[in-house]
């Protein structure tokens, strides 16, 4: 069985004595015993200094929650994935539904950051995710499989590298959340489609990404394709995340 990963999104959340406390927190919680799951935590990008210097060697990854879609240039107010690199940075999120709305970043646009983060060494995170109103007009499928058939297209030769996260926009910091059978249906059709683009799909982690808590994790985690959670608020609480982190799998 492959080792679960759950990823904390702190979203553009905390400060520096809540970040130092909450990074303290997690690695004390976690102890020096071998964990059941990776474990990564998506900080702002101001932060990732600071963030890197507290994890130290602890068994908690770094991750970014952007990166740009160009190697470098004239683009001011953007992060490279080499500058992402430079400070250890393992996963970045890309794709995420926030950025996608508030953003405009379209799937072309999605691609292509996770095309950088690849050149680069780092595991891209790649969000896909169905709003209330496709939902309910049956389009869950069709959607999520063309945001990622458009990785799949730029990124064929190294698809196998990547992490999917099945967020239902729907669900995010709504206190909805879809059912473990309902994720498992989409995680399900998700893994098709990775299989039909890589013979290595079976060993690739599918996240969900839609209200993940201690009290559903175990449920959610115990569906076969879902391989792991993306933590948006309960990430920002070191008693609720090592819960979650406490209902892997062993």
């Amino acid at each position: 069985m492959k080792r679960k990963l759950i990823a904390g999104n702190w979203k553009m959340n905390g400060g520096l004595v809540a970040n130092e406390a909450l990074v303290k927190a997690l690695i004390a919680g976690m102890g020096t015993g071998t964990q059941a799951a990776d474990v990564a935590v998506c900080v702002p990008a101001v932060y990732l200094a600071s963030t890197q210097l507290w994890l130290g060697a602890s068994a908690i990854q770094l991750g970014a929650q952007d990166v740009s879609q160009h190697a470098s240039g004239a683009f001011t107010g953007e992060i490279s994935g080499q500058m992402l690199k430079e400070f250890g940075v393992r996963h970045v999120l890309v794709g995420h539904s926030e950025r996608r709305q508030y953003h405009a970043e379209s799937d072309a646009v999605v691609s292509l950051k996770a095309k950088q983060a690849l050149v680069c060494g780092i595991t891209p995170i790649v969000c896909v995710g169905e709003t209330l109103a496709e939902r309910e007009a049956g389009k869950t499928e069709e959607v999520v499989k063309r945001q990622l058939a458009a990785v799949i297209h730029d990124n064929g030769h190294c698809i196998s590298e990547i992490v999917v996260a099945y967020e239902p926009v729907w669900a995010i910091g709504t206190g909805k959340t879809a059912s473990a059978e309902q994720a498992q249906q989409v995680h399900a059709v998700l893994r098709a489609q990775l299989k039909a683009a890589t013979a290595h799909a079976d060993r690739m982690r599918i996240l969900y990404g839609g209200s993940m808590t201690a009290a559903n994790a175990a449920h959610l985690l115990s569906q076969p394709d879902i391989d792991g959670g993306l933590v948006g608020g309960a990430s920002l609480k070191s008693p609720d995340f090592l819960a979650i982190l406490a209902a892997c799998p062993c």
